[in-house]
């Protein structure tokens, strides 16, 4: 049995967040309010996405075509990798789950039509397959490796139209400084202007950036529990967007003595149960809806 074969008859999802990833909440609804900003303001042009693992976040910006756009996913699937660094990366992280026959039926279980699928490298992009300008919106979610994701943010700013937007994954994560390095490289030396910071994604223009930031303060963030902030970067405006922290709730002054009057064992087990609990609750409100 082939590795599509196999995936295939794994049972389709019923739900989108069924399908395997790290596509979390806070990003799906930026994704969701920009993309459906740009339709209604009548911006037109397909989308791209390098990257795509099982279809997660695909199947959110395959939500969001219009009549006569085009969804375009590169992804090496369960091919092997061009280079060594690459193949390990692979092999490390992806390589047991990964194939293009599951991301094919999570796809479907959604949309009528699958996105049309390059299976390669990414780098296969630069031969300019992708019309020049012909984008209104790119994720960029493949390789951490500086030398691929610098190629890929040039595919980007090659396929995106004069304000379309970027979306750059793991920007800042510890284990991703390939990542980190390319994509500030590309705001102080390459015009990538930033326009949102999430703590997953980096979402940037070589448009206007000004006019981007302006549609995302249209909507009222706070009373949906987020935190909107604002930061300056080498004299450009970025937001910043993050789930709200709820204030953890202090012991009452009868709960406080009942602890104190406990005998030392019972009122560490009782600690350790409280601390459990409240360990509990602040994964439940940052897990992805």
């Amino acid at each position: 049995m082939t590795t599509c074969e196999t995936a295939a008859v794994q049972p389709a999802p019923t739900k989108r967040d069924d399908i395997p990833g790290w596509f979390f909440s806070l990003d799906r609804a930026a994704f969701g309010h920009l993309l459906t900003a740009q339709s209604a303001a009548g911006v037109t042009g397909d989308i791209l996405e390098l990257g795509s693992y099982l279809g997660r976040s695909a199947v959110l910006l395959g939500d969001h075509l219009r009549p006569g756009e085009r969804l375009t996913v590169c992804d090496l699937f369960d091919s092997d990798a061009g280079d060594a660094d690459n193949a390990a990366e692979m092999e490390m992280s992806y390589r047991r789950t990964l194939t293009r026959g599951a991301f094919e039926a999570n796809y479907l279980a959604f949309h009528a039509a699958l996105p049309e699928i390059i299976q390669a490298p990414t780098s296969v992009l630069a031969d300019g397959r992708i019309p020049a300008g012909s984008c209104r919106f790119v994720h960029v979610d493949a390789s951490h490796l500086y030398e691929h994701v610098t190629g890929d943010i040039a595919v980007a700013r090659a396929a995106l139209a004069d304000d379309g937007l970027v979306a750059l994954d793991d920007y800042r994560q510890e284990h991703t400084p390939g990542v980190a390095a390319a994509v500030w490289e590309a705001v102080f030396t390459g015009g990538l202007r930033p326009v949102l910071l999430t703590p997953s994604k980096f979402y940037g223009t070589w448009g206007d950036a000004a006019a981007a930031r302006e549609v995302l303060l249209g909507r009222d963030w706070r009373a949906e529990g987020y935190t909107v902030d604002e930061d300056t970067i080498a004299g450009a405006r970025v937001l910043r967007l993050n789930h709200q922290v709820k204030v953890p709730v202090q012991p009452s002054a009868p709960r406080r003595l009942a602890l104190d009057l406990l005998p030392p064992v019972a009122t560490r087990a009782t600690r350790r149960v409280l601390r459990t609990l409240r360990e509990r609750r602040a994964a439940q409100a940052v897990r992805p809806a």
